[in-house]
């Protein structure tokens, strides 16, 4: 009910029904009200004449059954649809239905019989198919045939079959014989939106791409997800989609594709096959479009008929075969008849061209639709229009039972409704030639052969260059041999004929080749005899191979061992005098040291490898000032330059320790002389000095590991004072630390190869020491021998150690 509008303007509605303030109806609104009546009247009239059609088609179909005439069928339709409870329109669907036995035929039964199980079983809620859907499908059937384009069969489509569905637009791809993709039809899209997706170029991934590489469709729940671009994906971005090719005969001509506002959950069979049923109706539509755009773009032109493809591959200048499909009686693809072969065309099997021409594909080799999967992409070049080209494919044949293989490079295209199929079969002989003629080459091979009888020589091109000389000039017979080679190998050449030539053996020999160019190469000749039926020599082949790389790698490889050997020796000589120059200075037995109230014990331990010999050194002596030196240290690096630097650093700590100085003092002086006076060198001691008369140690470290404290059944490092290693700066001091010793107390003093680890810090290995160090010995030597004995070290680093026990 239209009522006043609250602020006094016109009533609610008048604008709607065309009437300005005064209740009048506006120019207007007459205008828009007279489109809509005759937009209604069109639509009318042509849904009437979609019904006249199918109606006509049924009373055509009553006619030929019954074999009576237009008058007395249109009577006996609308009997038989009072009868049956149907319209004249429903029932002549019906009939057309049980005619024609098609794809549509299929989706409407699956309609029928739904609708009739539901109505049977009182169900609620179940699929809107029923009689109108079947009709509204005939109808889009009908709409199609008769349109004049595909944009019309894309609008019919729409509006008849599509809307009940949900779906708000359609498109109609055409697929070029590149494989592009142009837009043959669509509705639902603006112009705009259609224009920008006028052409896919060939290998651009979208929704209709998708749904040809697939024969069973591609659905889509939502476009989102999938990230492909299509048409109209900025207007419905989550909507669902399904891309279904359109085809007839085994041949692809295009896609369908549908587009819903929603996402799209799974779809009953029967709406499957209805899109199915669409996409089929579309490819007559296709076909029409395909012979006025071959290409897919959009320009005038038609197919050549297959005479022009034959003489198109009577031009080629490859072997070449024409096919046009094979098609059973339901319009099904079953195989390719060999329309024609060119004069070029070479079978696999040998067999004359006369036996292949006009015969079936798979008959003629029916092994194309195995191994190979020949047949396979022929037929899937006739579906899409995309090319195939194969390198080196298998081809096999059946001939008497028994397959036989090629070789060859394929090229399949599709030209209108045939396919051309080309291919270059592989002559072995001529492979093997071709392989042998590389190898040659790339082993720097050249042939010859030579007839004794009538001194005819052959050479092959690569001899030639071997030579040095130019194709054009006379090959140098064995006899002449010695006159291009080195002077000095005339004895290995004279040699080498008269095994071959007198004793008729195969013989080898190498020689130095002098070119005319002045190089020489390195030639190594093969060659054997060839005796005819009387036992004489008449011909002699062979071939001559450079080897002058092989030969100065040899000269290399041979100065290469000659050096390593007496680096070899020069360095196990200098291992030698390393390992004499330590065993002088610090023998692996040490006599024991004499001194009142002390067990002194030294054990060395040298590298089980020679080239480790290191500079591990240790010193155990008693002062005039009757004080007990004793110290450890280690010199950075390995060999005779560490071996000397220990011996500097031990012999000048001896003769500074006779000044009475501390051992913080001493380890100054012995800083200066490692930095100043013996190369730069660096090391690590600990340094300290025992008073018997008050059972004292003091000592002092420079950058070494501290003692061990053994006392009782406890050991324990001593602490950590403060020191730089030895060379490192021109001036350094050391920290000093005093210990008072009790009888019994053990003290050991040893360098890192004692326990050293490459998997363990050095933390965890002097843990593992103190450990050792706990279960004391019956006496000193017996202790250092187990500590030696039960060392985890791995580094194979030589290894000091020196021990005291309190009296």
């Amino acid at each position: 009910m239209v009522g006043p509008d609250p602020v006094g303007g016109p009533p609610a509605g008048a604008e709607a029904a065309g009437e300005d303030g005064r209740g009048q109806t506006s120019p207007v609104g007459r205008l828009a009200a007279t489109v809509d009546r005759l937009r209604r009247e069109v639509r009318a009239a042509q849904a009437e004449a979609d019904g006249r059609a199918l109606v006509e088609l049924a009373k055509g179909i009553l006619v030929e059954r019954l074999g009576c005439g237009p008058a007395q069928a249109a009577r006996q339709l609308a009997e038989l649809a009072r009868q049956a409870g149907l319209t004249p329109l429903e029932f002549a669907v019906e009939v057309i239905n049980q005619a024609s036995r098609d794809r549509l035929s299929e989706v409407a039964t699956a309609f029928l019989a739904i609708t009739t199980d539901a109505a049977d079983s009182d169900e609620v809620g179940g699929p809107p198919a029923n009689r109108s859907s079947v009709v509204r499908l005939r109808a889009a059937e009908s709409r199609a045939l008769a349109a004049h384009d595909t944009q019309a069969v894309a609008d019919s489509l729409l509006e008849h079959a599509l809307t009940p569905l949900g779906a708000v637009a359609v498109a109609i791809w055409a697929v070029g014989s590149d494989g592009s993709l142009s837009l043959a039809g669509s509705a639902g899209f603006s112009s705009a939106e259609a224009g920008r997706w006028r052409y896919v170029p060939p290998g651009v991934a979208t929704v209709a791409r998708r749904g040809l590489a697939e024969r069973a469709g591609h659905w889509i729940g939502s476009l989102s997800e999938t990230g492909l671009p299509s048409i109209g994906q900025h207007l419905y971005p989550d909507g669902g989609r399904v891309a279904v090719p359109a085809g007839t005969g085994g041949r692809i001509h295009g896609v369908l594709e549908i587009v819903w506002p929603a996402p799209l959950g799974p779809q009953p069979p029967q709406i499957v096959r209805q899109v199915e049923a669409l996409a089929e109706l579309c490819a007559h539509t296709l076909e029409t479009y395909a012979l006025q755009y071959p290409d897919g773009v959009p320009r005038p032109g038609v197919l050549p008929h297959v005479a022009e493809l034959m003489d198109l591959a009577d031009g080629l200048h490859d072997p070449a075969l024409v096919l046009v499909p094979h098609l059973d009686a339901d319009g099904d693809l079953v195989d390719f008849r060999i329309q024609h072969v060119n004069s070029r065309f070479l079978d696999p099997a040998g067999r004359p061209r006369g036996v292949v021409n006009g015969a079936l594909l798979l008959e003629a080799y029916p092994l194309a639709a195995g191994q190979s999967e020949l047949f396979d992409r022929i037929e899937r070049v006739y579906a899409t229009g995309e090319p195939f080209r194969a390198h080196r494919m298998r081809l096999t044949a059946l001939v008497d039972d028994v397959p036989l293989a090629a070789v060859a490079d394929i090229n399949i295209t599709r030209h209108a409704g045939n396919v051309l199929l080309i291919w270059r079969v592989e002559d072995e002989t001529a492979r093997l030639a071709s392989l042998l003629q590389h190898a040659q080459r790339l082993g720097r091979i050249g042939g010859f052969e030579e007839n004794l009888l009538t001194g005819e020589i052959t050479w092959n091109g690569q001899l030639y260059s071997l030579y040095g000389r130019p194709t054009s000039s006379a090959p140098v017979s064995l006899e002449d041999l010695p006159a291009h080679a080195h002077p000095d190998d005339a004895v290995a050449i004279g040699r080498f004929l008269r095994t071959l030539l007198h004793h008729r053996r195969p013989a080898s020999t190498a020689f130095r080749l002098q070119r005319p160019d002045g190089v020489t190469r390195h030639i190594r000749v093969v060659a054997e005899p060839v005796l005819d039926s009387d036992g004489r020599l008449f011909v002699v082949r062979g071939a001559y191979q450079d080897i002058s790389a092989h030969h100065w790698t040899e000269v290399a490889l041979a100065a290469t061992r000659d050096q390593l050997a007496h680096t070899e020796q020069q360095a196990s000589e200098r291992n030698r005098l390393t390992l004499q120059l330590q065993h002088a200075i610090m023998p692996p037995a040490q006599a024991p040291l004499e001194a009142p109230g002390l067990q002194v014990a030294v054990r060395y331990r040298p590298a089980e490898t020679e080239q480790l010999v290191g500079g591990d050194w240790y010193d155990a002596v008693v002062l005039p000032s009757e004080l007990v030196l004793l110290c450890v240290g280690d010199v950075a690096g390995h060999g005779i330059e560490a071996a000397t630097s220990m011996v500097v650093l031990r012999n000048a700590l001896r003769g500074l320790a006779v000044t009475g100085a501390g051992p913080g003092q001493l380890l100054s002086w012995l800083n200066m002389v490692a930095h100043h006076l013996t190369g730069a060198v660096t090391a690590t001691a600990v340094c300290a000095l025992y008073d018997p008369a008050r059972h004292t140690l003091r000592w002092a470290r420079a950058g070494h590991l501290p003692p061990v404290l053994v006392r009782g059944a406890e050991a324990a490092p001593l602490p950590l004072v403060k020191g730089l290693l030895l060379g490192a700066v021109p001036e350094a001091t050391y920290e000093e630390h005093e210990v008072q010793l009790a009888v019994d107390d053990t003290l050991l003093m040893y360098t890192d190869g004692l326990i050293e680890r490459r998997d363990r810090s050095v933390e965890e290995s002097l843990a593992q020491l103190l450990t050792a160090a706990r279960t004391v010995s019956p006496t000193l030597d017996q202790q250092l021998d187990r500590l030696l004995t039960y060392s985890k070290s791995d580094t194979d680093d030589d290894t000091c150690i020196v021990g005291i026990r309190v009296a």
